[in-house]
């Protein structure tokens, strides 16, 4: 997958960018510590020991994130700098609620941990439980940067309130607080570092089971196809275990193409079982 073609106007503002999106997230005053310039002439000298390095007066710095704000690469919310996926939120119809789909935030982390350990559990893709673990703990679950591109949207049900669309779940029949929201899928598409597979993405899709067979789990495919040809993208691909009947058959009515099968590749609750590689061009 096309991995982002960054420019800056200043190293200042590269090097905000590159931290925040390192990390996941960062407040102002966090990136501004970590963010260090050297010392204007006729400044106090530094301490034995210390690099002659020190903060942007506070001002200087702001406009450097403001600029950043500006362009589209990064955006603020609760007091917290992101970084920004050129991709919008969309509101979507389905049998009987609403859901959104949106880029992932990094306080859906722990949300999206708990929808991979579903699936894994039924042996539905190839992850386990250290796959979830590895979203909690890595730095950033979205990465945008020259060598890698890594990309999460997820289906939101938002019940009770009326933050960005009110899509509200009415499925359950049960009353709902205020700002209620409840992560019900995600798409995940992670590029490659290796400049032979740099044209390709791994991609994973999982949906909560009592919202499984609603359009949620082709929407959240279509969207995540959609991104990997805004960047460049020609080929995506996705392993299955044989016995996951209803996603490959997800794949099947998307025009998903079956490449190759491994016998008895994966041992699923004590039974070999064969692997299904499939995967769909975006150039032709």
């Amino acid at each position: 997958m096309g991995t982002p073609q960054l420019e800056f106007d200043s190293d200042v503002a590269d090097r905000i960018y590159r931290y925040v999106e390192r990390h996941g997230s960062a407040t102002r005053e966090e990136v501004r510590d970590a963010v260090r310039v050297e010392e204007t002439a006729g400044a106090k000298p530094p301490r034995s020991g210390t690099e002659p390095e020190g903060r942007l007066p506070v001002a200087e710095f702001g406009e450097h994130v403001d600029e950043l704000l500006d362009d589209g690469l990064l955006t603020e919310r609760d007091g917290r700098l992101y970084v920004s996926p050129d991709a919008e939120e969309r509101i979507h119809e389905a049998d009987g609620f609403e859901y959104v789909t949106r880029p992932a935030r990094e306080d859906d982390r722990e949300a999206i941990a708990e929808r991979i350990r579903e699936t894994a559990e039924e042996g539905a893709i190839v992850v386990d439980e250290r796959a979830a673990d590895a979203i909690e703990e890595d730095g950033a679950l979205i990465r945008l940067n020259e060598r890698e591109s890594r990309m999460f949207f997820v289906a939101e049900i938002r019940r009770g309130g009326d933050d960005e669309g009110d899509a509200r779940g009415e499925s359950d029949g049960e009353d709902a607080s205020d700002g209620d929201r409840e992560v019900i899928g995600w798409v995940h598409l992670q590029g490659f570092e290796l400049p032979a597979r740099s044209h390709t993405a791994e991609l994973t899709v999982g949906v909560a089971p009592e919202y499984r067979e609603r359009g949620v789990g082709g929407t959240l495919l279509e969207r995540g196809i959609e991104w990997a040809e805004e960047e460049d993208c020609i080929k995506v691909y996705q392993s299955l275990p044989a016995t996951n009947e209803d996603a490959l058959e997800l794949l099947d009515e998307h025009g998903w193409e079956r490449e190759a099968t491994r016998a008895d590749h994966y041992e699923i609750d004590g039974d070999l079982v064969d692997e299904v590689q499939l995967a769909t061009r975006l150039d032709e």
